[in-house]
């Protein structure tokens, strides 16, 4: 799916919730009739920027972009500068956050404890690093770190959209014509470079989904 659409969706989808919630005030509702949306995607070749993200963190040519047929966006999430290509799982949450706890800080640790989970399942070992959302492999060893999960949301009365990036069998030489994330020296990984093998991207999709369950509570 193009970036384009799967915003376009997100948009969609929010607006839906956000009139819902404005309809649940105006009747003196306690909770509105809000639905929670699981979004996943493989999106073409794309880098977007976040709405604090800075351009020269891009060390590619509009013109070269074209060439190799990479699309750019600016788009209105946090964080800076990814990728989105094919063999990665984008994953896109739409929560109402007033139903789960209205805290950005403790919304973003529980997605990355849902990758971190993942990668237990794989013999990985998945961290944080200290004031860098998303997730890394040996955060604490600057020649090693890499960063195998990008994260950045946006939250419109608490109703979240944008979300995550995992590399599964992601080509990673997109990742050489940014500074990924905006943060120096630090490399990208993959599943597939760390296994030494290609997992089976489906089973990666149910695995994230039913750690999706387990650390938000949800039923489906």
């Amino acid at each position: 799916m193009r970036y384009q659409e799967a915003w376009d969706l997100q948009e969609k989808i929010l607006k839906e919730n956000l009139e819902l919630k404005i309809r649940a005030r105006h009747n003196g509702e306690e909770e509105a009739a809000t639905r929670h949306h699981l979004l996943f995607c493989e999106h073409d070749p794309v880098y977007t920027l976040g709405k604090s993200g800075k351009k020269e963190h891009i060390l590619i040519s509009e013109s070269a972009m074209q060439q190799k047929g990479i699309e750019f966006f600016h788009t209105n999430r946090g964080g800076d500068i990814t990728f989105h290509g094919p063999g990665q799982l984008v994953g896109y949450p739409i929560f109402d956050l007033e139903k789960f706890g209205t805290d950005i800080g403790k919304y973003l640790r529980n997605i990355e404890e849902v990758i971190i989970l993942l990668m237990k399942d794989y013999g990985l070992e998945g961290e944080r690093s200290p004031g860098e959302t998303g997730v890394w492999m040996e955060p604490g060893h600057p020649a090693k770190a890499r960063k195998i999960c990008a994260i950045g949301v946006r939250c419109s009365r608490w109703i979240t959209m944008h979300g995550f990036a995992l590399n599964i069998h992601t080509d990673l030489r997109y990742f050489d014509h940014i500074i990924p994330c905006g943060i120096q020296h630090k490399k990208v990984t993959s599943l597939e470079r760390e296994l030494g093998e290609k997992p089976d991207e489906e089973a990666v999709k149910q695995r994230v989904k039913n750690h999706f369950c387990s650390v938000f509570g949800i039923q489906y």
